[in-house]
């Protein structure tokens, strides 16, 4: 949907209609949270900033300028990077198991990201785009490490917080796209669009890993990112008619078996 929303339009749209969803959920608990909430604002509005106003925005925006496998390429360098924050921030251990296993993980996706051919690496150029999306990863490796500092808030609270202070802060960037670059035409394919992303990779995915850091660690949970590509090679199987090749087959493996080594063990 790139050529029909605009970059910041969908990102605003995305998080203001997933808090107006949340909240009718989360009413009950931010009533019973609110002391909490306000007496822990500074970790809040930063987990906002980087996880909700930051991150999607950035992606969105770099991908008018950049190549979908550039994109893919950078992003799977979150779980690395979630690694070495968790070390850098709070001196969180990297074990020898979860170091393979990241490093497995990471080539298995790199193999299916370039379709088995290293030479694309190649024709790889770096461009504005590549540096949005960059620093766009570098800020939810951020809210990942971060997030064990969370108030101990109920899940619906945390993310009716977020995405609302998220929402906020994106207003007048916003306000700035809308009357100075483009606006958002409201119609069946856009309203779609955005009720899709407001639903699923807003409330579903962001509740179901906000509870898998709290269980088993960024560092862990980090690792699935690398599914990503897994995800997207069966859906473009799936529904763009593209065949199985050699090169899923060997990322799909690598990737199960770096996710097995860091997942196990206590070396």
């Amino acid at each position: 949907m790139h050529a029909d929303v605009p970059p910041v339009a969908l990102a605003f749209w995305r998080w203001a209609g997933a808090s107006l969803l949340v909240i009718c959920i989360a009413r009950p608990h931010l009533r019973r949270d609110w002391n909490l909430i306000r007496s822990n604002w500074p970790i809040l509005l930063l987990l906002s900033f980087v996880g909700v106003t930051a991150f999607n925005t950035l992606v969105y925006a770099g991908l008018q300028w950049t190549m979908a496998l550039n994109a893919f390429l950078m992003q799977s360098m979150m779980p690395v990077l979630i690694v070495a924050m968790s070390f850098v921030l709070f001196r969180e251990k990297i074990k020898v198991l979860q170091a393979a296993g990241v490093v497995v993980s990471l080539t298995g996706a790199f193999i299916i990201i370039m379709h088995g051919d290293v030479n694309a690496l190649r024709s790889m150029s770096i461009n504005r785009g590549d540096i949005l999306i960059f620093i766009a990863v570098v800020c939810y490796a951020g809210y990942s490490v971060t997030l064990h500092k969370r108030p101990a808030i109920h899940p619906f609270s945390f993310l009716a917080v977020t995405f609302l202070v998220g929402s906020l802060l994106l207003l007048p960037v916003y306000l700035w796209e809308t009357f100075a670059v483009r606006a958002i035409v409201f119609n069946r394919p856009t309203l779609l669009a955005v009720g899709y992303v407001a639903i699923f990779p807003s409330i579903v995915s962001y509740l179901c890993f906000n509870r898998g850091v709290e269980l088993v660690g960024a560092n862990r949970a980090g690792l699935f990112m690398h599914l990503m590509p897994v995800f997207g090679s069966f859906m473009a199987i799936t529904f763009l008619g593209e065949s199985l090749q050699w090169f899923h087959i060997a990322g799909f493996a690598l990737i199960a078996l770096g996710i097995f080594l860091a997942t196990r063990g206590n070396l």
